[in-house]
């Protein structure tokens, strides 16, 4: 399945494998696996580690695709023995977070350009970390960042999904960061490292932004929680959740349909308008 798997999806099932499978089923002949197995090894899993149900959930999933694919290759016939096995109980997830304006004006404050710019387009347009990544100039136009790639590692991707490959408004206190650091250029990555090539957003929040953070008494929760930051402050200036679905990209779960935006949707660029205001709002207050 290597060729039809993302490069994240595969290490993520590579991972999995490794640490709670493989072990347990090297010895068990795939056409002899029960449901009852599933059952006892997804238990036996959780009472030997400290994982979440989603986590847990991922285990079964990756099971039940080693056997959709064998029946796929004539190698099993029959039910999916994956199928009905329940997830054990399992500890609640961890909290996730999401970064206030208020957080993210004291980060702002004390960062370099180039970091300083790089957190003011994850936290005003709610691109996820290989979509910033992947950001080159030519994308940038028309008020709008235009996503068609993400990079994750070494690999240039197609983004998530069709749904994701959209135009995201461009407010102005982060048009005018990406026009001091734009000096000039007209293509290659946006964010570059000194090579001139796509910037290690690991590294960079680890050398750079979590130091700072640590000076102004503020934790860092990682790249996405600039993404559950902006649909937490919009839905906080009162936007209706279907205008940041738009923002965000988000697929609906009762429609599904492919799109490839060519603009910005009126009541997307006025809700990022209302953020506008609030950032600035933010910025005028003494820190």
């Amino acid at each position: 399945m290597k060729g039809r798997l993302r490069p994240s999806t595969l290490k993520s099932y590579k991972d999995l494998s490794r640490r709670y499978v493989h072990d347990r089923v090297a010895k068990i002949q795939l056409r002899d696996f029960r449901c009852v197995d599933g059952e006892r090894l997804l238990s036996d899993i959780a009472s030997r580690n400290d994982l979440t149900r989603t986590t847990l959930y991922h285990i079964k999933s990756f099971l039940s695709g080693v056997f959709k694919f064998a029946k796929r290759q004539g190698v099993l016939d029959g039910a999916n023995p994956m199928q009905d096995v329940s997830i054990p109980s399992a500890k609640a997830p961890g909290d996730t977070h999401a970064y206030s304006l208020e957080d993210i004006r004291k980060m702002m404050a004390d960062l370099p350009e180039l970091a300083k710019t790089v957190v003011a387009a994850a936290a005003f347009t709610g691109l996820r970390k290989a979509e910033l990544r992947g950001l080159r100039w030519e994308d940038y136009r028309d008020g709008a960042l235009y996503v068609t790639r993400s990079i994750w590692g070494r690999h240039v991707l197609e983004p998530k999904t069709p749904h994701s490959r959209a135009a995201v408004p461009v407010v102005v206190p982060l048009a005018d960061l990406l026009d001091k650091l734009r000096s000039g250029r007209t293509g290659g990555p946006m964010f570059r490292d000194t090579a001139g090539g796509p910037l290690n957003l690991d590294i960079l929040a680890r050398r750079v932004i979590q130091p700072v953070l640590v000076v102004n008494k503020l934790r860092w929760h990682g790249w996405h929680a600039f993404r559950r930051g902006l649909a937490t402050n919009l839905h906080r200036l009162g936007v209706d959740d279907k205008t940041i679905q738009t923002i965000l990209r988000h697929s609906s779960v009762q429609t599904t349909r492919e799109i490839y935006i060519k603009g910005v949707s009126s009541d997307a660029t006025a809700a990022m308008e209302r953020l506008e205001v609030a950032i600035q709002n933010q910025s005028a207050k003494p820190n």
